[in-house]
């Protein structure tokens, strides 16, 4: 006689897979449809569509009052990059039963807009019928103009390298070729320039690098303490060096100043940049003031403001938004138009903040404030 496993005291029982779970609707969990930031449409067992939220209207164009109710593919006439019209293409209620959903995609709209689509199928059990599809909608306006910034920073970085690439062929070929026809002067002068070359294109690269941590919260602050006063002396020192009148820059220290902890090398890439500028497109006095003030970041009390004015025309007020974005430049005298960008993510990085205005000669006046973020076992 035999027995079933399920009389037999400890026999081994397989489980049952569990039933899969149906999706909730935003309704059934307390969401308003109409208060999400993607276009949501679902259409259910027949294929009509019974939400269409209000970012699908806006997307689309189309009243939510026309849409419902309609076949999903009148409502949300897609095609892809081919002219092929997407639901007769996919078939969502028909096709494979394995299928619940449809990866992201860029789709067209009626007029050509176009946009970027994922489907889910709802199924109440595994392998049964659909019984509903949730459609999302995206506009692509934001991805473009990310696409096109990149672009942009590419082109602009690849203009900029072409010029001291080319020097530095030309100088070395030149060099290679007639070496013996050259004073040492000459050789020494064409050297200079392809060492002054080699560091400009340093200089491009790190940029590069910069805005691709900037843009993915990848820039590492290494801290250490910095005296910020002797840093901003160096920088003068070496325009001082350069040839520039002493008396073109003033230096105010405000005493006592707390200790501050940051990261030396990107410090001193911030006041590199704002003196540059300072020099460059302003005139007159470039004056630094280094001031203690409160801390830009909550539960400290402390931090310190480096504040950098000029005397010349200033920026126009119209600009003022625009400084710290990419590619802004106060003038055409030259410049990749990445400097105050990577200034920013630097100083944001150390929780810091940085802000532009007019200064009291009429010129343009930059201020960052950095948090003294002491080490917690110092405090």
């Amino acid at each position: 006689m035999s027995v079933g496993t399920s009389s037999v005291p400890g026999a081994h029982q397989v489980p049952r897979p569990p039933a899969p779970r149906t999706p909730a609707d935003p309704a059934d969990l307390g969401i308003d449809p109409d208060q999400l930031p993607d276009g949501l449409v679902v259409a259910d067992e027949h294929g009509r569509v019974v939400c269409f939220n209000a970012a699908a209207v806006r997307i689309t164009a189309t009243p939510a009052a026309q849409a419902l109710g309609q076949p999903l593919e009148s409502a949300l006439p897609l095609e892809d990059l081919e002219g092929r019209r997407w639901w007769q293409l996919t078939d969502p209620y028909g096709g494979l039963a394995i299928r619940v959903r449809q990866p992201e995609r860029n789709l067209l709209l009626p007029g050509g807009r176009e946009v970027l689509v994922t489907a889910r199928y709802v199924r109440s059990e595994r392998l049964g019928p659909v019984h509903r599809v949730v459609v999302t909608l995206r506009d692509t306006e934001a991805r473009r103009r990310t696409e096109r910034s990149h672009a942009e920073l590419i082109a602009t970085v690849a203009h900029e390298l072409r010029s001291p690439l080319t020097s530095v062929k030309g100088f070395t070929a030149t060099l290679l070729a007639k070496w013996e026809r050259f004073t040492d002067d000459q050789k020494r002068l064409m050297l200079e320039t392809v060492d002054a070359d080699a560091d400009r294109v340093t200089r491009l690269i790190a940029e590069l690098l910069d805005i691709s941590r900037i843009d993915s919260g990848r820039l590492e602050v290494r801290r250490q303490p910095v005296d910020i006063g002797a840093a901003v002396g160096r920088h003068i020192q070496a325009y001082v060096a350069a040839g520039l009148a002493a008396d073109r820059f003033l230096l105010r220290l405000a005493q006592p100043l707390p200790d501050l902890w940051a990261d030396p090398d990107k410090v001193d890439q911030v006041l590199s940049n704002l003196l540059e500028n300072a020099v460059r497109h302003g005139e007159g006095t470039v004056t630094i003031d280094v001031t203690p003030t409160a801390s830009p970041r909550e539960g400290e009390d402390t931090g310190t403001s480096v504040t950098v004015s000029d005397e010349g025309a200033g920026i126009p007020e119209e600009s003022m938004n625009r400084v710290f974005t990419r590619f802004w430049r106060g003038s055409k005298r030259g410049g990749t138009g990445l400097g105050l960008y990577i200034v920013k993510g630097i100083v944001e990085a150390h929780g810091g903040t940085i802000t532009v205005g007019r200064a009291p000669g009429g010129g343009a006046q930059f201020r960052f404030t950095l948090p003294v973020a002491a080490p917690a076992y110092l405090t």
